[in-house]
């Protein structure tokens, strides 16, 4: 068994690392790491298999809408409202996310957990408030 120095001083206090331990969750990293690189490729590998690879005729790769062939550019731009609006919705998205979360374990928590909530709140309004004063919830 080896002894770590804590580094704490002069009082220096060394607590004993298993190196026993210490290899089995080095195993536990790499295994992980493994099982996702193996999921990763394996996906795209199994989609690649299960993926038709047939060409068809000229007109399979045509872009259309409701079968009517399409005239003009077809990669036609988006105003940067409709990112700012997906990004806001997600912002908000997520925090509804984490207030019922923190709603299930309302009563478990303390003062400081109402707090906290209160202070989180208080910054997406803020944020809230500034996209509404800068007239990004305007739509042009």
């Amino acid at each position: 068994m080896a002894h770590v120095d804590a580094g704490h001083g002069p009082a220096d206090i060394a607590f004993p690392v298993d190196l026993e331990d210490l290899v089995t969750g080095i195993w536990y990293v790499v295994g992980f790491v493994f099982a996702g690189t193996l999921f990763v490729f394996g996906t795209i590998g199994a989609a690649w298999l299960l993926s038709h690879r047939s060409k068809g005729d000229a007109h399979k790769g045509y872009p259309y809408e409701s079968g009517i062939d399409t005239f003009g550019d077809t990669h036609a731009r988006f105003g940067i409202s409709f990112y700012i609006y997906a990004l806001m919705f997600v912002a908000f998205d997520i925090e509804v996310v984490f207030i019922y979360l923190w709603a299930l374990v309302f009563q478990d928590l303390l003062v400081g957990g109402l707090v906290s909530m209160l202070i989180f709140v208080g910054i997406l309004l803020f944020g809230l408030a500034y996209a509404w004063r800068k007239g990004v919830l305007t739509w042009r």
